[in-house]
């Protein structure tokens, strides 16, 4: 039987809600599996859908230290402390509550899963909308994030012999997953991301671009509030496309948050989802197996029609923009928007144009100039 595509969906991760006050909200993967359901997306011989049990102690301590999952584990029993506060847990971001172990322990397990299905060559096209906890670090919670899935998959991945290339679209810098492969060759991390002089984890410049033999395979392009669809797909084109073709990777894994879209609450970018389906496009047509996750995305409804586009256009449903075209609104519930999955177009004014296009437009000559001479280009 032919490799699938493969929808990765645990519904454990309903027992452990983040505390209703933190706007990092773990209903959004079922909601999107409830959607492309409801829309007939996961149905056909060339995709499934699985759950994955959560990543066993030894996976987690590839990159975490004993000691910061030990605190993590027991840290709804204790009081905060001094140590567990050190660790990033315990603040607004990374609050502590019942489950927050087994949480992250699940998401990791089922982006760890879809990094072995395609090591295993059971499957070309893995998709986990729960995955994306980048800003976790060996032995600290950041960002809303207490473990590192990426990381993880990548390093699965890296283990298994395959050249990795992952791509962050998120709108809050890669940190986490840059640090550890800051050093490397075998994982070229690039990150497009607002840019850290607004936006947290203020991380992330055109100069951050390896060291050692990993000099050239940390790739940064920090973009400016207001950055919008064209100038944004055109940076991609310009970028990371051919360093695809240069790196010549044999996986590609990528974080699709959704925060980087209009109306985000946490951020400051105006893309739309059309924008998303650009890039996972070409990424599609270098025909490489890829893995694609969650991650930020704080306007729910938003995000979730994101993602099951996303998913629609990871299976090749050429037709889904006439067969969903007015019932987007209807399966998500939503009065704002009934043009189905796409978002509208956004159009920036002729002075937020001049403006961010300049902006950006320095930003890649840096890019290129830091990093493009290190992959013969």
């Amino acid at each position: 039987m032919a490799p699938k595509k493969v929808f990765i969906h645990s519904p454990e991760l309903d027992l452990y809600p983040y505390p209703p006050e933190c706007p990092f909200n773990t209903s959004r993967a079922g909601r999107t599996h409830g959607i492309a359901k409801s829309m007939g997306l996961l149905a056909g011989a060339d995709r499934s859908v699985i759950s994955a049990p959560p990543a066993e102690r030894n996976v987690l301590e590839m990159y975490h230290t004993a000691d910061y999952l030990d605190a993590l584990a027991s840290a709804p029993e204790r009081q905060i402390d001094q140590r567990l506060f050190d660790m990033g847990l315990g603040t607004m971001d990374c609050p502590v509550f019942p489950g927050v172990y087994e949480a992250n322990a699940l998401a990791c397990g089922g982006t760890v899963k879809g990094a072995q299905l395609i090591a295993d060559r059971e499957a070309t096209v893995v998709f986990h909308p729960a995955g994306g906890l980048h800003h976790a670090f060996p032995d600290r919670a950041a960002g809303f994030c207490y473990m590192n899935d990426i990381v993880l998959a990548c390093m699965v991945l890296a283990d298994a012999g395959r050249r990795v290339l992952f791509l962050d679209v998120d709108v809050h810098h890669t940190d986490g997953v840059q640090e550890a492969f800051y050093a490397r060759e075998d994982v070229l991390t690039i990150s497009m991301h607002e840019s850290g002089r607004t936006l947290f984890p203020g991380t992330g410049f055109e100069g951050d671009i390896g060291v050692g033999s990993g000099e050239g395979y940390t790739v940064n392009l920090p973009f400016p509030a207001d950055t919008y669809d064209d100038i944004y797909l055109e940076a991609f084109m310009e970028v990371v496309v051919p360093l695809v073709e240069a790196f010549e990777p044999d996986v590609l894994v990528v974080e699709a948050g959704a925060d980087a879209l209009a109306g985000d609450p946490l951020a400051h970018l105006c893309l739309t989802n059309n924008v998303y389906v650009d890039i996972i496009e070409a990424l599609l047509a270098a025909g490489k197996p890829m893995l694609v996750t969650g991650g930020g995305g704080y306007n729910i409804e938003n995000t979730v029609r994101a993602w099951a586009l996303l998913w629609s256009c990871l299976c090749g449903d050429r037709g889904h923009d006439d067969m969903m075209a007015g019932m987007g609104g209807v399966m998500l519930g939503s009065t704002d928007w009934h043009g189905g999955l796409r978002d509208r177009l956004l159009a920036p004014s002729p002075e937020t144009r001049e403006v961010v296009a300049a902006d950006v437009g320095a930003m890649v000559e840096k890019v290129k100039q830091n990093v493009f001479p290190r992959h013969g280009l």
